[in-house]
């Protein structure tokens, strides 16, 4: 009888063979992400600060601002009652209302209204508006284009 040789058994095919490298990378993966959030809420927290700081420090200044107008509005109220007492003894020492600066206007019976007013507006500032752009030719108004009703 001749034997034939028999090929050694095949090893068992192996199904998961992935399966730990992949759950490792997810636990990598889960760890990474974890650690974004964490980072992330620790920048919130800090912008968060950073803004209080600034809405506090901007408050302080519009109020430190405010203090100033109303002293300056005061000085002004001060120097136009003690020009207005200078003037009534010395009417020969006026200076015209065109070179004294708005702040400094001496208070009279004739020129009260412009002096309470100038002194009032002395903390604004004006907006001037921009000069309005040449006509071009669209600009133009067509003829044609004019809707007449009766």
């Amino acid at each position: 009888m001749v034997a034939i040789p028999q090929a050694p058994p095949a090893p068992p095919k192996r199904k998961h063979t992935l399966l730990p490298v992949l759950i490792v990378l997810f636990l990598i993966s889960y760890g990474l992400m974890c650690m974004l959030a964490v980072e992330q809420d620790r920048t919130i927290a800090s912008q968060r600060w950073l803004i209080r700081s600034l809405l506090s420090d901007s408050s302080e200044l519009s109020s430190i601002k405010g203090k100033m107008v109303q002293k300056q509005y005061a000085d002004a109220q001060a120097q136009a009652k003690a020009g207005s007492r200078s003037q009534a003894q010395t009417p020969l020492t006026q200076t015209p209302l065109t070179q004294v600066p708005m702040t400094q206007v001496p208070m009279t019976q004739d020129k009260a209204g412009v002096a309470a007013q100038s002194s009032h507006n002395a903390g604004k500032t004006r907006k001037t508006m921009p000069p309005k752009p040449p006509l071009g030719i669209s600009d133009i108004v067509d003829g044609r284009r004019i809707v007449k009703t009766i």
